[in-house]
């Protein structure tokens, strides 16, 4: 007895609905864990923005600018300028003179952000550790390498989209 999975021919339509019920839990999911992400950590000074970008800073071995920590996140630079001020004001962050450019200043977290940043973290292991109990490291694996997958297409400068529209006269 085989255990491997049938062969299901491939059926465009059936793909695109797949892809368009996907995209629409990634909205539904990103909607709720903001609002959850925002309780876990509101009695600490943050928001999930302000934790995203705390994590972005976090997770890079060298400061970074701004418009990098944006791109990085995914975020618009004006969205992190905004965010960076805010948490300047409060004293979680500093800005420092980058070497590599005048007027693009390096973000630096505090040791009053380093610790925010640190207790969030050890909330979100306990709040990982509830969500996912009983489920299979695998599916998540699986899921991250799909979205992977797809942002890596959707970064691409010319999709396969775009290679089907009609040019238009002069273009």
């Amino acid at each position: 007895m085989s255990t491997e999975e049938p062969i299901i021919p491939h059926d465009p339509t059936r793909l695109r609905q797949a892809w368009t019920n996907l995209v629409i839990e990634v909205f539904r999911l990103n909607g709720a864990l903001l609002t959850s992400g925002d309780s876990l950590v509101s009695d600490l000074g943050l928001t999930s923005a302000r934790w995203q970008v705390l994590g972005a800073m976090a997770l890079s071995p060298l400061p970074l600018p701004v418009a990098h920590i944006a791109r990085n996140m995914g975020l618009t630079r004006q969205a992190v300028q905004r965010l960076v001020d805010e948490m300047r004001a409060e004293g979680l962050v500093r800005l420092e003179p980058n070497p590599h450019h005048r007027r693009a200043m390096l973000v630096v977290t505090t040791e009053s952000g380093d610790a925010v940043y640190r207790a969030a973290s050890e909330r979100q292991e306990r709040w990982a550790e509830v969500l996912t109990s009983g489920l299979q490291a695998a599916k998540f694996e699986a899921a991250g390498a799909l979205m992977r997958e797809m942002r890596g297409r959707l970064d691409e400068k010319e999709t396969p989209a775009s290679k089907n529209q009609p040019q238009t006269e002069g273009a």
